[in-house]
């Protein structure tokens, strides 16, 4: 895309000699699921409290539907293309992405999009997400840093499962300690007691627990009974951990995860709050750190605004849960803080970076 066409949608109030800066929005906005929807709904509101902070009236934001399907997902894409986005925000869904991702590399133009599947990023695809890799990497570095060198895993038999594990066998390594152990275990169930034993066995100096919510306060005090003495033994979490829940679970006390610091998000929250009264899904500062983007790049040439070099700065972006940059095969890296486990709260024991130069540079 490198010129304006005749069916680019242009609003009546904007200027003939200004190129507007389209930006596609491409969410499951009829997906069969209303928890989905609910997201979408989110994540659009998001997007237009960033275009409302931006104050460019030169941005116009152009949506279109998801959908349930890859199908729909593409559909949706080469409407927006015919409209004239320059540049994507979404899908949501890796399949979604997949299908999307020929079509607007087709036309050279960018897809900032929500998985959390590495293997979709690259080649003009962009993954604005949480990502496990960011945390296992944060976690296991701070761990060694600490002195710890023999590292275990109790990691689910799932998908996420399979991204921490490759990543906790990557990260252990560079970091120069020792894989003790690895033990799967059914999600469906949430038994671990032979798993558990078995990491007991094999002498570790940390175990990294991959799992939160209910389950994990289930698993907790088995760990324990099952001879991982948290008193002996450092417990690490991901991202999951970050759920306030935990804090009375006596096992995972000192226990440490990554996250972003606690009160990175609380100015959008209020502000979502106060414009749409309603709380924020955590996933809407995605759409808004997105959106944002979008709009710092947007005094650039026309249908050049976007290019590679611009979008993988190297200094990277401030966004709402912190820093962050993509990387050049379209993944990205955020900076993350190393929270402790205690009764009367999460207690922040390593900062979030707040820059990706070297320190002392």
């Amino acid at each position: 895309m490198t010129q304006e066409e005749p069916g680019f949608i242009r609003l009546p109030n904007m200027s003939r000699n200004a190129v507007p800066v389209r930006v596609g929005v491409l969410l499951p906005f009829s997906n069969g699921s209303a928890a989905t929807r609910a997201l979408a709904a989110s994540m659009l509101k998001a997007a237009e409290l960033a275009i409302f902070d931006a104050n460019n009236p030169n941005i116009l934001l152009i949506t279109a539907d998801e959908g349930s399907t890859p199908e729909t997902a593409a559909s949706g894409a080469r409407a927006l293309l015919a409209q004239g986005a320059e540049i994507i925000v979404g899908p949501l869904f890796s399949a979604s992405v997949v299908a999307v991702a020929p079509i607007t590399r087709d036309r050279g133009v960018p897809l900032i999009a929500f998985s959390s599947d590495r293997k979709v990023a690259g080649n003009g695809v962009y993954l604005l997400s949480f990502q496990p890799e960011n945390e296992v990497k944060r976690i296991v570095s701070y761990a060694a840093s600490q002195g710890h060198v023999r590292f275990a895993a109790l990691v689910p038999r799932n998908a996420y499962g399979d991204h921490v594990l490759q990543a906790f066998r990557d990260d252990v390594a560079a970091a120069g300690a020792q894989v003790a152990d690895v033990e799967r275990y059914d999600p469906a169930t949430g038994n671990v007691t032979e798993p558990a034993r078995a990491i007991a066995q094999a002498n570790p100096d940390t175990v990294l627990v991959a799992q939160g919510g209910s389950l994990l306060k289930q698993m907790a005090p088995t760990l324990t009974y099952d001879g991982i003495d948290s008193s002996k033994i450092k417990l690490l979490g991901t991202g999951v951990w970050d759920d306030a829940s935990i804090q009375r679970e006596p096992v995972l006390e000192g226990g440490w995860f990554p996250a972003p610091m606690p009160d990175n998000d609380n100015a959008f929250n209020a502000k979502y709050r106060a414009a749409y009264g309603a709380n924020a899904p955590q996933l809407a500062t995605l759409s808004y750190d997105a959106i944002s983007l979008a709009a710092l790049l947007a005094s650039g040439e026309p249908y050049h605004r976007f290019t590679p070099a611009a979008l993988a700065d190297p200094n990277g972006f401030a966004g709402v849960n912190g820093i962050f940059r993509f990387n050049p095969d379209g993944t990205s890296e955020r900076g993350l803080a190393v929270l402790s486990v205690e009764p009367g709260g999460f207690v922040v024991v390593s900062p979030a970076p707040t820059t990706f130069q070297p320190q002392g540079s």
